[in-house]
């Protein structure tokens, strides 16, 4: 349903140096570079970075996330230390997440800017 998303930031040098170790541990590279953007992804890019200099930091209350699919809890293991390491913050450590339809198991780090970004996994019962 969805083909790809973008995430505006304020310094695009840290950003994308987040991002590419915070992808990374999903599976997801560096595949175009532009002056004002870079895209990351598997086959195409999936997730861009948008420079926007004056951009104020992004506000908790918000309410925006975006989630990426991982395809184990190691994946999202990875990606919650990579972003930690990379400059970013956490915003939920990895773990199961009850819900009353599904379990899943979640990570939530916000980026140098702001951005809140979850890896999640449904691991087998």
């Amino acid at each position: 349903m969805i083909d790809h998303i973008s995430v505006s930031v304020s310094d695009l040098d840290r950003a994308a140096r987040f991002y590419e170790a915070a992808l990374a541990a999903l599976g997801l590279t560096r595949l175009v570079t532009r002056p004002r953007t870079v895209g990351f992804g598997k086959a195409y890019p999936e997730f861009w970075i948008n420079l926007r200099e004056a951009m104020p930091r992004v506000a908790p209350e918000s309410g925006v996330h975006i989630c990426l699919r991982a395809r184990t809890t190691s994946e999202v293991d990875a990606f919650h230390a990579a972003a930690l390491s990379a400059g970013g913050a956490s915003d939920g450590a990895p773990g199961i997440r009850p819900h009353d339809r599904v379990r899943y198991y979640a990570a939530f780090v916000t980026d140098p800017d702001g951005n809140r970004i979850e890896a999640v996994t449904f691991p087998a019962e």
